[in-house]
């Protein structure tokens, strides 16, 4: 993945001044990002987004600028995105698919201007009325693929104990824990291990919050042993990250979306998404190579063949020149050998959902994943030498 550091040094002086302009104060801006629930700086979805929105528009000098909004709900969001086209916004970036009903309403509302949803599909509310507009570009990423590295490595580096704590079992974070699962199976694979000598506990906290709660639960798995858990939950990684620091021995975490090594020395890796390098991407499609037809009214999925998921290679806060030397053994060398594998195929397909009927909710009805049990997800992704136990 792509270096970000001049992202980031832009990104720390602008913290907190709610706007970048590239000459002198204005009172309009072109390109504007909406928070979502989070913060500016939650070192997750917000901030990767707001990254590559900094990095390409002051490179390119470009008026920029970020809008929370009041409260959390599909008005508000439309709202701020309505506060930011009034301020001149001709392209509005939306970090999640949170933003998913407000985008199906602006981009009819507004045809003239661009919005980029990360991590969504249009949608009016009900799950089953999909359209994107030209003048939209949904961008989703391969969960599966970079939760997949997550839980290879940890197996390779000699973990055999693992936990997943995910926030609500919404479609990437489910995406997260059966990649990571199915790596786990696949490192245990070439290792030769015996059957059950990797253990993963599996909980979802139903929110992404950082809480006392969810804590606890990481308390928990690592006084039972867990070595490392994949903390994938927005702020459900601090709670992670919080009990990993008090643990004894002290435990090992796996940071999710962006690079979360610089958050806490728990974190041994991230499974990330290629938040900032997708946003420059369609943006570069709008502003210089005139290619927003290969983004606008479709869907593109980021995944290991474009660079769009992956673990993070490089250190840009200068405290390493190494982005694997929280591992024992596990390498960059290693990482490349499984990112190319991945890449071209030679994996196989990796799944991202699991389908059991549900025989309470009529005919055709699927059970929600928050519901499988340890045999269902076990059967469903062709776990033999992984045992999986649900922690409720």
């Amino acid at each position: 993945m792509k270096k970000f550091l001049l992202a980031l040094m832009i990104f720390a002086a602008s913290i907190g001044l709610f706007a970048c302009t590239s000459g002198g104060a204005t009172s309009t801006y072109e390109i504007a990002l909406i928070t979502d629930k989070g913060d500016i700086d939650d070192k997750s979805f917000n901030q990767g987004a707001w990254e590559g929105v900094v990095a390409y528009a002051v490179a390119n000098e470009i008026t920029h600028q970020y809008y929370k909004p009041e409260d959390v709900s599909n008005d508000y969001y439309l709202a701020a995105i309505e506060d930011a086209i009034a301020a001149g916004a001709q392209v509005v970036v939306t970090p999640g698919f949170l933003f998913e009903v407000a985008i199906y309403q602006a981009q009819s509302l507004h045809p003239n201007v661009k919005f980029i949803l990360l991590d969504g599909y249009p949608q009016a509310g009900d799950y089953s009325t999909y359209y994107t507009r030209e003048n939209t570009a949904s961008i989703v990423y391969a969960e599966e693929e970079s939760g997949f590295f997550a839980g290879y490595a940890a197996v390779k580096d000699g973990m055999r104990s693992l936990g997943y704590e995910g926030g609500q079992a919404v479609p990437a974070v489910v995406a997260f824990g059966y990649g990571f699962l199915q790596g786990a199976e696949y490192a245990a694979a070439e290792l030769e291990l015996a059957a059950g000598e990797v253990t993963v506990q599996y909980h979802y906290t139903g929110d992404f919050a950082e809480s006392v709660k969810n804590k606890g639960t990481a308390s928990a798995m690592f006084q039972s042993g867990v070595e490392v858990i994949f903390a994938a939950g927005g702020s459900v990684g601090k709670s992670v990250m919080s009990a990993a620091a008090e643990a004894t021995p002290v435990g090992k975490v796996i940071g999710v979306d962006v690079d979360q090594r610089y958050d806490s020395p728990t974190v041994i890796t991230s499974a990330m998404k290629g938040l900032g390098e997708s946003v420059q991407q369609v943006l570069a499609a709008i502003y210089e190579t005139g290619t927003w037809t290969d983004f606008g009214g479709k869907t593109t999925v980021l995944n290991a063949s474009n660079n769009g998921v992956g673990l993070p290679t490089e250190v840009l806060d200068g405290s390493s020149t190494d982005a694997f030397d929280r591992f024992t053994t596990f390498n960059r060398a290693a990482y490349d050998l499984i990112f190319a594998d991945v890449a071209d195929g030679t994996v196989g397909t990796i799944l991202r959902v699991v389908e059991v009927a549900d025989p309470e909710g009529g005919a055709g009805a699927l059970k929600p994943a928050e519901l499988l049990t340890a045999a269902e997800i076990s059967n469903g992704l062709g776990l033999s030498l992984v045992t999986l136990t649900i922690i409720e």
